[in-house]
């Protein structure tokens, strides 16, 4: 680990990173990668998750190309100094911000997206001029030796490095001293994480997860909103740190969508979910057997079967589930969903309200006031209105959770800014240099009354 590390910190040390040329090839090499191994990612995601072709490309190796695809396009706009107002009282002066990398970063991937996941911070990380060392997921380990293969043909380990290993190897890593930690995962490894990192006061950006609600009022379209929340919810067997968790439904179309999803469910899956290869299985039998408890906090009224041989349960929608049952306690993260009624939209937000900030949260309405409502009466990471996941999609949008759901973003420039510094530098030139400042005072407290009320008449005038 050290032998990494320092032959990492003197490649980053002799400052090849930092050229843009540099790191456009480098992003090239990546994008040329996945492109000559793409089937070989396919056939790992499906060996880890059971993915289809379609879905490996949709979620994962197609997503990591559009991310690299848009770097590229944006990043020479992005590394250029940044202009910003200066201060009226330093007239004349010239205020810039630098971006420069932070560093040597670690990257800890998870299992349920483990190439997405795992190259889409690597992208970035390259992007803002870092070497990085990744830790993929032991629990995805054809997805890890798959990306470690390919990224060993085409980084050396001074710039790019894969470690594999359990739980002993990430405590490992997070023993050394990084300049920027990216963890993909959940809440309790996330503390871990964060307290190792303050250690060496390193800065963290952690992505979580939570119990991300949606919710549909009694306006919104039946059949769209039933085919995009079945969708979301159990793309990837519901292994989605953003799927729609539970579904809080306005009583009065409760049954009506309860049906439709049923509906929808059958129409992706067919009569017997767990015999379709395009439906993928439960990452390990633990997390299937804990699912299968959970099924226990309501009324099946859809699916419920399992199998653990195969790794899979049926996409499953409960009713009459409590809000203190044991499903409502903790992220689902599987093919399970509760629907709750509900009655108006306060009720609604106060069932947000009662849990920890979430990762996302979607609304399906037509009505403009219960879109406002939510929006300013809810706290989430990011969300969608009359649709799911989708908006981790457009790259502009920055994507990240905030208190417990996570913080720090990442996605497009939100990633390139998460591992770079930003350096504030003010520049005068050695003319004009006002005496008002500096010593004596006696006498000049006028002139600073003087200079306040002017900067109230005119606002803050940009002076460049």
């Amino acid at each position: 680990m050290n032998t990494i590390l320092n032959k990492q910190r003197r490649f980053f040390g002799a400052g090849y990173t930092k050229s843009l040329e540099f790191r456009k090839e480098q992003l090239e090499k990546l994008r040329s990668a996945i492109e000559k191994n793409e089937d070989n990612l396919a056939r790992a995601l499906n060996s880890d998750l059971g993915k289809s072709p379609f879905e490996s490309y949709m979620t994962e190796t197609g997503v990591v190309k559009d991310e690299i695809n848009h770097i590229l396009s944006n990043l020479k706009k992005w590394a250029a100094p940044e202009r910003v107002p200066s201060s009226p009282a330093l007239f004349p002066s010239k205020a810039k911000i630098y971006k420069e990398p932070l560093g040597v970063s670690l990257i800890i991937s998870p299992w349920n997206y483990p190439v997405q996941l795992t190259l889409s911070p690597l992208a970035a990380s390259i992007a803002a001029g870092c070497c990085t060392v990744l830790k993929p997921s032991e629990f995805s380990p054809a997805c890890s030796k798959a990306i470690k293969e390919m990224l060993r043909q085409v980084f050396d380990e001074e710039y790019v490095s894969v470690v594999t290993g359990g739980a002993e190897t990430s405590a490992a890593l997070l023993e050394e001293k990084f300049d920027a930690i990216f963890f993909t995962g959940g809440s309790r490894v996330g503390k871990i994480v964060m307290t190792a990192a303050a250690k060496n006061l390193t800065p963290v950006i952690l992505e979580l997860g939570g119990k991300s609600p949606c919710i549909a009022d009694k306006t919104a379209d039946i059949k769209t909103s039933a085919k995009r929340i079945a969708w979301g919810k159990f793309l990837n067997s519901g292994q989605t740190c953003v799927a729609p968790d539970y579904l809080l439904v306005q009583n009065e179309i409760k049954d009506e969508l309860t049906e439709e999803i049923k509906a929808c469910v059958k129409a992706f899956y067919g009569d017997s979910p767990l015999e379709n290869e395009e439906y993928p299985k439960i990452i390990t039998l633990a997390h299937l057997e804990r699912l299968a408890a959970l099924l226990k906090s309501g009324d099946i009224v859809s699916g419920g079967k399992y199998d653990a041989e195969k790794l899979k349960m049926e996409p499953t929608i409960l009713d009459n589930v409590s809000l203190d049952s044991k499903i409502m306690e903790e992220e689902i993260f599987g093919p399970i969903l509760p629907v709750i009624g509900f009655g108006d939209m306060e009720e609604a937000a106060a069932i947000v309200n009662e849990r920890p900030r979430p990762l996302a949260l979607y609304l399906f309405s037509r009505s403009r006031e219960a879109k406002n409502f939510m929006l300013e009466k809810t706290s989430f990471g990011g969300g969608c209105i009359n649709d799911t996941v989708v908006h981790l999609l457009p790259p502009e949008l920055p994507f990240g959770g905030v208190g417990a759901s996570g913080f720090g973003k990442y996605h497009g420039k939100a990633g390139f800014d998460a591992f770079s510094n930003r350096k504030s530098i003010l520049e005068r030139p050695f003319t004009a240099d006002v005496p008002l400042r500096y010593p004596p005072y006696h006498g000049k407290m006028r002139y600073l009354k003087i200079f306040e009320r002017v900067k109230r008449l005119f606002g803050q005038a940009r002076f460049f």
